[in-house]
């Protein structure tokens, strides 16, 4: 593709040291107008990507990360602009380049991975065309095109590319779907990879898949990466250096290592001590969180942007902005704007981390209990058995936490229980004792309010027509008992334990934060006192300061209300937080059930050993990386034997190909489904820990 020389390129007078970095941004300041006046979202933002380096920017959502990254790409929307500052991609100043100079750019210098792969491909196009297209745009005919497209797709680790080629995307599952966007952002082998949020939303499998797919390529091609997460433990694996955006400003940067092992502000304190740590259950205590919300853009305009969250803010901090404070940590400069940056650790933790009491342990009563639950769908000519003859019972206020990769029937699994679906011949369900209609149209109304669900998109659960009060209120209108002031007490009474604001009733969902909108999606859930809450993902699009006190709002209105949850998540350590019982599926069949501590201690059957083994930590170490082979199979035709045979690592022979595994105890109520006998896992087990 024609276009100008490299020396073209004006730039802004930068030394030969910064000629060298793949992105450089200096004295950045980005404004929104809205509502006829204009508000600063990033304000002197300053920061460098060397060649081959791979740089993690973090914060809450609304602190600015995806408009940092859109200002490089100069994707900024029409209300909005760059009030100043340069930014230099590969020594070319982004905001002086011609509309021609910016195509050639955006086409071979710079590509950009955004979160929802779904949303990033053309559903009317094949996989074939779209990827092609890239490589186009980038000079190669249309048969070159075509051909690199198939050796790019398996270098993202696609096994049959000219399967893959002939898809739509819908006929793709999620990682794969990434893999593809990721082979669209490589075709022209550019100098600065943007990721933003690439992983959300993925199973572990798959999200640890993409990750060595990224490092893998960074290796090959020296790319360097801008990588946008919520996400700290993938910042802590992926990157060598990592800023802290907040409400528009860089407070900390420094090299991940050290930044995450001595944090120099109270922000990025805050953050650390949000993650519900390996080893954390809702037993041992609350997380922590950071009070208050982020300021409005361009709303403090003196002193410390920090000051009305930080417990070590004073009166210097409401007066006097903190300058950018260096100072020298193990793996080079660290910088943060802090005027106690020596201090940050020693910031005093949030009164909810102190260790709840444990209620004295009840008779347990079963609230739900199924029974040879299964569920057959017909797509097209094929039979798919989403769910197979799973049986399980939930106890009166414990939490069951269902994991397992995208396919496995754990969404399924939940319509099941609600009756959103129904099953196949021979299920029996039961509530406190009593028979659960099937579907939940033949339900009693009492019944029904007894299984809730919080969606994982509170957006697509809430109608934006109404107002905070609407939505809650239509719930408790349900109740025939309700009028008048009763009604408005029982309103206040929930708002007041999901601990959403007065202020915010009279709000529509468009007004509020994330976080916000998931605590009104949950007081609609407990209008009715529920018996069951099923959670699917109430958290995985949270930060984790907004995730923290989402955890620790449905562990306190379990204990206050002696709710069940069915907890399903992507996130192994979330799930580990507030699950009493764990069931691992996989092709719709339960592998293994046990109590929370039992499944994540071992011994484990190999599948969810794969799983644990692909949760990334905090400090970038974690157990050897156990990889399986091939993608999940089709429900449409399960291999035969043990399901899992075709991928498992510690497959032992013939038997698993040919003969269903036994049901084995581990103690303690834990059984996994595998042909090795338990003793067998466990020193197998223990023998690959790391240490």
């Amino acid at each position: 593709m024609n276009g100008p020389p490299p020396s073209a390129f004006p730039t802004f007078g930068a030394a030969k040291g910064d000629q060298a970095d793949a992105l450089t941004i200096v004295g950045l300041t980005v404004t929104y107008r809205s509502r006829g006046r204009e508000r600063e979202v990033l304000q002197d933002v300053t920061l460098r990507v060397k060649r081959g380096e791979a740089y993690g920017l973090v914060g809450e959502s609304g602190c600015g990360k995806s408009t940092a990254a859109l200002a490089v790409l100069r994707y900024l929307p029409r209300n909005g602009r760059m009030k100043s500052g340069h930014i230099n991609i590969g020594g070319r100043d982004v905001a002086s380049l011609s509309a021609e100079a910016l195509r050639e750019m955006r086409a071979n210098a710079v590509s950009m991975v955004y979160q929802d792969p779904g949303r990033a491909l053309n559903p009317s196009l094949t996989i074939a065309r779209q990827v092609s297209e890239a490589f186009e745009a980038s000079g190669a005919s249309a048969a070159e095109a075509l051909e690199r497209t198939a050796d790019m797709l398996k270098r993202v680790r696609i096994a049959s590319p000219e399967r893959v080629m002939d898809s739509y995307p819908h006929q793709l599952s999620g990682g794969m779907q990434q893999r593809v966007v990721i082979a669209m952002a490589l075709a022209c082998n550019p100098a600065l990879l943007i990721l933003d949020e690439p992983t959300t939303g993925l199973d572990a499998t798959v999200e640890a898949e993409v990750l060595d797919l990224i490092a893998q390529l960074r290796a090959e091609l020296g790319t360097a990466v801008l990588f946008i997460s919520h996400n700290l433990a993938v910042i802590g694996r992926m990157c060598d250096r990592v800023g802290v955006l907040y409400a528009g400003k860089l407070v900390e940067e420094g090299a991940t290592a050290d930044v995450f092992a001595k944090p120099r502000h109270p922000y990025t304190v805050g953050l650390l001590r949000c993650l519900p740590r390996e080893g954390r259950s809702k037993e041992t205590g609350r997380l922590d969180t950071i009070p208050g919300s982020l300021p409005l853009p361009g709303s403090v305009t003196q002193g410390c942007i920090f000051a009305s969250r930080c417990k070590l803010a004073d009166e210097r901090c409401a007066k006097d902005a903190p300058p950018p404070y260096r100072i020298a940590a193990k793996h080079g400069d660290q910088m943060a704007r802090c005027h106690y940056h020596e201090r940050a650790e020693s910031l005093p933790r949030s009164s909810d981390e102190a260790p709840v009491p444990v209620a004295a342990s009840e008779e347990k009563t079963l609230a739900l209990s199924a029974r040879n639950l299964s569920k057959t769908f017909d797509v097209g000519d094929e039979q798919v058995r989403a769910v197979h003859d799973v049986s399980l019972d939930l106890v009166q206020g414990e939490t069951l936490g269902l994991v397992g990769e995208s396919g496995s029937g754990k969404t399924t699994l939940a319509k099941l229980l609600l009756g959103l679906v129904a099953p196949d011949k021979g299920a029996t369900l039961e509530l406190d004792g009593a028979h659960l209609p099937e579907r939940v149209t033949q339900r009693s109304g009492e019944q029904v309010k007894s299984l809730q669900i919080v969606f994982q998109n509170p957006d697509s659960a809430l109608n934006r027509a109404h107002s905070v009060r609407q939505l809650i209120a239509r719930s408790l209108s349900k109740l025939a008992a309700l009028h008048g002031e009763a009604k408005e007490k029982r309103l206040h009474t929930l708002t007041e334990a999901v601990r959403l604001p007065e202020r915010y009733l009279g709000s529509r969902t468009r007004q509020l934060s994330g976080g916000l909108k998931q605590r009104v999606a949950i007081a609609r859930a407990f209008a009715g006192d529920p018996r069951v809450v099923v959670c699917d993902e109430p958290t995985s699009a949270l930060d984790v300061s907004v995730q923290a006190a989402i955890l620790n709002l449905l562990a306190d209105l379990q204990r206050e209300r002696r709710v069940s949850y069915v907890f399903i998540s992507h996130d192994l350590h979330v799930v580990r937080y507030l699950s009493d019982r764990i069931a691992v599926l996989y092709l719709g069949r339960i592998m293994e059930l046990g109590a929370a501590a039992d499944v994540f201690d071992g011994p484990q059957h190999p599948y969810t050993e794969a799983l644990l083994s692909s949760v990334p930590s905090l400090d970038g170490t974690q157990a050897t990386r156990i990889r399986l082979s091939g993608e999940l199979p089709s429900a449409a035709n399960p291999p035969s034997g043990c399901v899992f045979h075709t991928r498992c690592p510690r497959k032992i022979g013939a038997i698993c190909e040919s003969e269903t595994p036994p049901c084995r105890e581990a103690g303690n109520g834990h059984v996994i489904h595998c042909h090795i006998p338990v003793d067998e896992l466990r020193v197998m087990q223990k023998g690959e820990r790391v240490t």
